[in-house]
């Protein structure tokens, strides 16, 4: 396990918990009451440390590099019934967009998201979970395919941006980020979106449009990374903790804006700490909400994306 600067508290109080038991475990001296002790100190630190997070731990958090990833959840949440889809029909396959069919007990759903990777060759691999025009496309090529046979669709979103290269642009990324934007909007099956990590601009956009949108606690959906907001204001990436909390980019920011649906909360130290009980979790959420979606029809279900999105940046003088 990684830790990030303000977990180092929760990392000391773990290794001291491991050497408490050895000790236990090596000698005759019964420490079970000590161990108590530092179990207890424990979990009131980390409820202390994760109850009072800033806007840039919570980035932070969203990055950490044992954080599950879209594959992760996939896999938990459908085991050996995902099936991967390629290609765009047109350019390539794009490795920083995942998509395919599997199910959740006996429902079938489409699923699609970004993909990061976890060393230097997979991150590589993966372009750092930028995707290209052809991923975008690959992604509505399997949204058509999911609305033609009726499956719903869930989206997981984890993304740094979409991929800002002059070949990118020269293949159309623009317009493939808006195409998405405008089908999802008028896709005939019910549509969840997840951000599991990292919401950025365009890219999280792209096949971020859904009936519902859900957000880990600790997330960010916004226009702009603080770093690049911050070199934009300041000339530096110095200001990046200001910036994050003027960007109003967390989950409860997100929420009091109305612009997600749902702030999932993640267990104990966050979902790279317990990954088993996240993806539960996540589970229990995408059942629920797709219950709740599926007694639509068609019509009330279009009518009800359109007029939730129609309703976001409304205000009153």
């Amino acid at each position: 396990m990684e830790y990030l600067d303000f977990e180092l508290p929760i990392k000391e109080l773990e290794e001291q918990l491991d050497k408490c038991l050895v000790i236990g475990e090596e000698s005759d001296v019964d420490v079970s009451e000590t161990c108590k002790q530092i179990e207890k100190k424990l979990n009131d630190t980390r409820k202390e440390i994760y109850k009072n997070l800033t806007a840039w731990q919570r980035v932070q958090l969203s990055r950490h590099p044992n954080r599950p990833y879209t594959l992760d959840y996939i896999k938990a949440l459908c085991g050996d019934s995902f099936l991967e889809l390629h290609g765009d029909r047109n350019v390539r396959d794009d490795k920083a967009m995942i998509g395919g069919l599997g199910k959740i007990g006996d429902q079938s759903f489409m699923f699609i998201g970004q993909q990061k990777g976890y060393n230097t060759k997979t991150r590589q691999y993966r372009n750092f979970g930028m995707a290209n025009p052809e991923g975008y496309r690959k992604a509505l090529r399997l949204m058509k395919s999911a609305e033609k046979f009726g499956i719903p669709v869930v989206s997981f979103i984890d993304t740094p941006g979409a991929y800002p290269g002059i070949e990118a642009e020269e293949r159309g990324q623009g317009e493939a980020i808006a195409r998405n934007i405008l089908e999802m909007t008028r896709l005939k099956v019910p549509i969840i979106v997840v951000i599991i990590g990292e919401g950025a601009s365009g890219g999280a956009l792209g096949i971020g449009v859904g009936d519902k949108v859900l957000m880990l606690e600790n997330t960010w959906y916004s226009v702009i990374s603080p770093e690049s907001c911050s070199s934009i204001l300041w000339r530096s990436w110095e200001y990046k903790e200001q910036a994050a909390e003027a960007l109003k980019l967390t989950a409860t920011d997100m929420k009091r804006l109305k612009l997600i649906d749902e702030i999932v909360r993640e267990p104990a130290g966050g979902a790279h700490a317990q990954r088993d009980k996240t993806f539960t979790i996540v589970k229990n959420k995408i059942i629920s909400h797709f219950e709740e979606l599926q007694k639509l029809s068609p019509k009330e279900l279009l009518n009800q994306r359109m007029e939730k999105y129609a309703q976001m940046g409304v205000f009153k003088d």
